[in-house]
């Protein structure tokens, strides 16, 4: 038999000196302490036994955020920061790291924000907890100021089908069955050339759409894509599939998703700053990205949604000023900054071409001007050279293999 370990021996002799120590206590026949049941307990050190390891001890307790919450309705940043005993200042230099992601403006009710702070009180790390598959974390650099760093987990991700019949409106009728809202507006986007949702569908219309949805760790994030849509109207089969490319055509491989414009403007104004996503900061040599195109025009130019969509986001910032956020599909996001007047409204479905806002010198800046981003999967691109959607049809190699996979998830469909 092997010797036991030394810990093992010195668990062992412990647990004997206890059985000893009880058979021996003193009882109330002895009058010296009451009887067992009220017996005053023990408290034994076992720690000089157990092997220490206090360095994994202490780096636990320094990762250990000093204060976290779950947003809720109702919260500002300012409240919160304050909670956590972070003062404005530090708040601001935040926020100015934040120019390039806008993350801070886009928490909503559910997510989370965690705190680090040193002896001093001063913010070391801040993180922005969206679901599995997106964080946002501030790190603290040495002359006070803040980097930021994005996190996006691919996750897996899993198809799932939705069929229904129309039974009322098409919203209430697809809202039964388990899509979200998102999901539906997203649907009624997309084929709102094809069909009048509020007029053509009747009772007993049936409708089928394939998404599929991202998971990180089994842990669903909330994230879902649009695969395919196919709603029977009477004798009529309206369809939209996306394609390897990410765009929407019909069965016979017709473009649903109307061109974008390549300017946010009805003429074109001189580029002041263009897109750079390697850009040196000039003092520090940190990279600095600029995520869009800068066009220098005058306070008052009507600025132009570059492609139909809702609107996802209004606000003002301290440093991007009053903007607009306009998502297009589950790909495409533009957004609009330092506006001086804003003409839409969050919710709002816009149109290529249609006014949302005039141009200004709202938050920081050195001069009136527009500050234009073109989001593709949530990473910026360079607006003025990015190969964005154009209404056409796909070309007779493109369309033979659109048509296979039009094929295939037809059937998958059909299974559901």
């Amino acid at each position: 038999m092997q010797a036991l370990p030394s810990l093992h021996r010195k668990t062992l002799l412990i647990t004997g000196f206890c059985l000893a120590a009880a058979m021996l206590w003193p009882n109330s026949q002895s009058g010296h302490i009451a009887s067992v049941g009220n017996r005053i307990p023990l408290e034994l050190d076992f720690s000089r036994f157990i092997p220490q390891h206090g360095g994994e001890m202490a780096e636990v307790v320094t990762n250990a955020p000093s204060f976290v919450h779950k947003i809720e309705s109702g919260d500002t940043l300012s409240a919160l920061f304050s909670q956590a005993g972070v003062d404005q200042q530090t708040m601001y230099k935040v926020l100015e790291a934040d120019l390039n992601i806008l993350a801070l403006d886009t928490l909503m009710p559910g997510n989370r924000i965690s705190f680090w702070t040193d002896e001093q009180q001063q913010l070391t790390k801040l993180e922005l907890h969206f679901n599995a598959a997106r964080q946002v974390v501030f790190s603290r650099y040495d002359d006070g100021s803040y980097e930021v760093k994005e996190i996006n987990v691919p996750g897996n991700w899993q198809d799932r089908i939705v069929s229904g019949a129309i039974n009322g409106s098409f919203y209430r009728s697809a809202e039964k069955v388990g899509l979200s809202a998102g999901e539906i507006q997203r649907v009624e986007m997309l084929l709102k050339d094809k069909v009048n949702f509020a007029r053509d569908l009747r009772a007993g219309d049936t409708f089928s759409v394939l998404l599929k949805d991202q998971f990180v760790e089994g842990e669903s994030t909330g994230n879902s894509q649009l695969l395919g849509i196919s709603i029977h109207n009477g004798r009529n089969d309206i369809t939209a599939f996306q394609d390897a490319d990410g765009n929407f055509y019909d069965e016979n491989g017709a473009s649903l998703v109307r061109a974008f414009q390549r300017y946010p403007l009805a003429r074109a104004y001189r580029v002041s700053s263009g897109f750079n996503p390697h850009r040196h900061h000039p003092v520090t040599g940190r990279t600095s990205p600029h995520n869009g195109t800068d066009f220098a025009t005058p306070i008052g130019t009507k600025v132009e949604a570059t492609g139909d969509g809702v609107v996802k986001l209004v606000t003002n910032h301290p440093y991007a000023g009053r903007y607009v956020v306009i998502e297009h599909d589950s790909k495409y996001t533009t957004r609009y900054l330092h506006l001086s007047k804003v003409m839409v409204h969050k919710g709002q479905r816009v149109s290529r071409g249609q006014v949302i806002a005039l141009s200004g010198n709202t938050g920081r800046v050195t001069g009136p001007h527009l500050h234009y981003e073109f989001h593709i999967n949530g990473h910026p691109v360079n607006p003025l050279t990015a190969k964005i959607p154009m209404a056409s049809h796909l070309d007779k190699k493109q369309l033979l293999a659109f048509k296979s996979l039009v094929e295939q998830r037809r059937h998958i469909m059909n299974l559901g």
